[in-house]
């Protein structure tokens, strides 16, 4: 099995950015305010299309009431995955891989940005964010991914507030195809 891989992350601003260069900003911005609350949130989409899978695996940072900023990769498959099973394992597996890019010391430093400030600290809480959810066929995945996801030291999340995977990554999914 050949994945095309560029593990170059972009938004909006940015381009063809290494997960180092987004860890950079995304320091910058919570130590721009870090008396605020954040919330890094990670999950993946991706759309089947008659010849290939896309998959868009995004960072968001939620800096909650004062907006947010979000990075994604893309992924193909060259060819169309038809298990549901096998494509929401697919799509956890590749957050699993961005999650475990944030290593305990990486994430001690983003905590550090914050508890290190003068009067009240503020908070961040990192969550993975499964593209699943209570209603529909992708309900009886929910405790195998969730699992999955506990392995991190990120908090599983699962539709409706899986916003990282089912909003975000993709909006990304459904320009690619």
């Amino acid at each position: 099995m050949i994945i095309i891989s560029t593990k170059l992350f972009r938004n909006s601003l940015y381009k063809d950015l290494p997960i180092d260069q987004v860890y950079e900003i995304l320091l910058n911005l919570i130590r721009q305010a870090p008396h605020s609350e954040y919330r890094l949130s990670i999950g993946t989409d991706s759309q089947v299309g008659r010849k290939e899978t896309v998959f868009v695996t995004a960072i968001h940072l939620h800096r909650v009431g004062r907006g947010a900023i979000g990075f994604f990769t893309t992924e193909i498959l060259p060819r169309p995955i038809l298990s549901l099973r096998e494509k929401i394992y697919y799509e956890t597996s590749k957050t699993l891989e961005l999650a475990s890019w944030f290593t305990e010391e990486k994430m001690d430093l983003m905590m550090e940005c914050i508890l290190t400030t003068m009067g009240k600290p503020g908070d961040i809480h990192f969550e993975f964010h499964l593209d699943i959810g209570t209603s529909g066929p992708t309900r009886e995945l929910i405790s195998e991914m969730v699992a999955m996801a506990k392995s991190t030291g990120f908090e599983p999340k699962i539709k409706p507030e899986s916003y990282a995977a089912s909003c975000y990554a993709n909006r990304y999914t459904k320009k690619a195809n």
